[in-house]
C-alpha cells in the first residue's frame, strides 16, 4: 500500500507523467523506469492475498455467510471503483472517464468466487494456475477473427477502451479474467497460511525461489509467457530494462511469476518480525480499503496546489484523461514527486490509525465490513 501510493503519485505529479509512459525504452530514464517497476509488486499482491483471505473468513464464517458476503461486498466494490475512486483520480465531474481498475478486478473475483466457493480446493487452484499460465495463448490462438463472441470477451481477458457517449468513456483497464486467477490461486493455497510459522516460511521461500527461477528461464528464452520480448538495448542497463519489462495489462505469466514470486520472497522474510517498524505498517495494513480511497483525496489536491503554485489558474486546468493538469508544462521532477508521496504517506498514518481502532471497537457495525 506504501509503495502503490508513490506510483500514484507519480501519476498525478511528475512532470512528465501525462506524455512519458515510464516503461517505454526509448523515451523513460532507470529512475523513472525503476520507480514504476517496483510498484508492479502491488496489484497481483492485493489481488492474491484477498483469495486468501477469503480462505481465511471461512474458518469463522459458515459458507453461506461468506457466498452472501463475497457477491454483495464484489458489487460494492465495481460501484465503489466507477463512482468513488474513478472521481478520486480524474477529479472530473462529469466522469469523462470511468476505470474499471484494481478494486474493481478484485470486486469480480469476489463475485465469480462466490458461486465457485463450495468447490474443492484443488479446483480452485486448478483453474487459477491454469488461467495465469494459459490466458497469454488467446491472443495467438485467436489472431485475426473477428467473431462477435470473440469480441464480447476480448475486454473480459485485455485491455479495452469503450466510448459510451460523446463525452464519456469508458476503459477496462484491469481485464477481471486474469486477475480472476490470481485470486482463485490465493484462494486455493490460503490454506498455507494456517500452518505453523517455521513450515509456512519454509515452503514461501521454496515458491517464491521456485517462481523466480522460473521467470528468470521464461524470460531467458524468450518464447512464451509474455507478449513483449526483451532484447538487446544500448547498454547493459537498459537491455536489463528490457528483461524486466514484462506485461502488466494483462498480468502476462512472467508478469505473475516475478511480482507473486518477490512476494513469496517478502513473507518469508517478514513472518515472524515484531518491531516497531511492523507496528506501525499493520496500521495501514488494517485498513486497506479505506487507505485505497483516501489517499487519492491527498494526491490530488496536493497536485492543484502544486499547478496553482507554478501559475495556472482553473480555467487552465484539463480533465478527462488529463487529470486535471494544464496543457503546459506542469509539475515536479521525480525528487520531488517522491517528496510528495513521504507526505501523502504520512498523512495517512493518524487517519488509517483513527479509522482502524474505529472498526476495532465497532464489530457489531456491519457497513465496517464493506469499507
Amino acid at each position: 500500500m506504501i509503495i502503490m501510493a508513490l506510483d500514484h503519485t507519480r501519476d498525478l505529479i511528475h512532470v512528465d507523467s501525462v506524455t512519458l509512459n515510464p516503461t517505454d525504452l526509448a523515451t523513460t530514464s532507470p529512475w523513472i523506469f525503476f520507480t514504476r517497476l517496483i510498484t508492479h509488486l502491488c496489484a497481483p499482491t492485493f489481488v492474491f492475498l484477498s483469495g486468501v483471505s477469503v480462505w481465511l473468513s471461512l474458518k469463522t464464517h459458515d459458507v453461506s455467510n461468506t457466498k452472501r458476503l463475497l457477491w454483495t461486498r464484489g458489487l460494492w466494490l465495481i460501484l465503489m471503483e466507477l463512482t468513488v475512486v474513478t472521481f478520486g483520480i480524474w477529479f472530473d465531474i462529469h466522469f469523462g472517464v470511468l476505470l474499471f481498475g484494481v478494486i474493481a478486478a478484485i470486486g469480480f473475483g469476489f463475485i465469480i468466487l462466490s458461486w465457485l466457493i463450495k468447490l474443492p480446493r484443488k479446483f480452485h487452484l486448478i483453474l487459477g494456475l491454469a488461467i495465469i499460465i494459459l490466458h497469454n495463448l488467446l491472443p495467438v490462438v485467436f489472431a485475426g477473427q473477428n467473431s462477435i463472441l470473440i469480441t464480447i470477451l476480448n475486454p473480459l481477458f485485455g485491455p479495452a477502451v469503450f466510448p459510451v457517449s460523446a463525452t464519456t468513456t469508458f476503459v477496462m483497464g484491469y481485464s477481471p479474467i486474469p486477475w480472476l486467477g490470481i485470486m482463485l490461486t490465493g484462494f486455493g493455497i490460503g490454506y498455507l497460511f494456517e500452518k505453523p510459522i517455521e513450515i509456512r516460511k519454509k515452503i514461501f521461500l521454496q515458491i517464491g525461489m521456485i517462481s523466480l527461477v522460473l521467470f528468470l528461464l521464461g524470460r531467458y528464452i524468450n518464447f512464451y509467457g509474455d507478449p513483449a520480448p526483451w532484447s538487446s538495448q544500448k547498454d547493459s542497463l537498459f537491455t536489463l530494462l528490457s528483461f524486466l519489462n514484462v506485461t502488466k495489462y494483462p498480468p502476462s505469466l512472467l508478469f505473475c511469476l516475478l511480482t507473486l514470486g518477490t512476494m513469496f520472497m517478502l513473507l518469508w522474510i517478514v513472518e515472524g518480525i515484531n518491531n516497531r517498524i511492523t507496528n506501525v505498517l499493520i496500521v495501514y495494513g488494517k485498513v486497506p480499503l479505506f487507505y485505497f480511497l483516501v489517499h487519492w483525496y491527498i494526491i490530488h489536491p496536493v497536485m492543484f496546489l502544486i499547478i496553482f503554485a507554478q501559475g495556472y489558474g482553473v480555467k487552465d486546468l484539463v480533465f478527462g484523461f488529463n487529470f486535471g493538469r494544464p496543457k503546459g508544462p506542469s509539475g515536479l521532477e521525480l525528487g520531488g514527486v517522491y517528496l510528495v508521496w513521504i507526505f501523502v504517506v504520512v498523512s495517512m498514518y493518524p487517519l488509517c490509525l483513527w479509522y482502524g481502532k474505529y472498526k476495532a471497537n465497532h464489530p457489531d457495525k456491519r457497513w465496517l465490513k464493506y469499507l
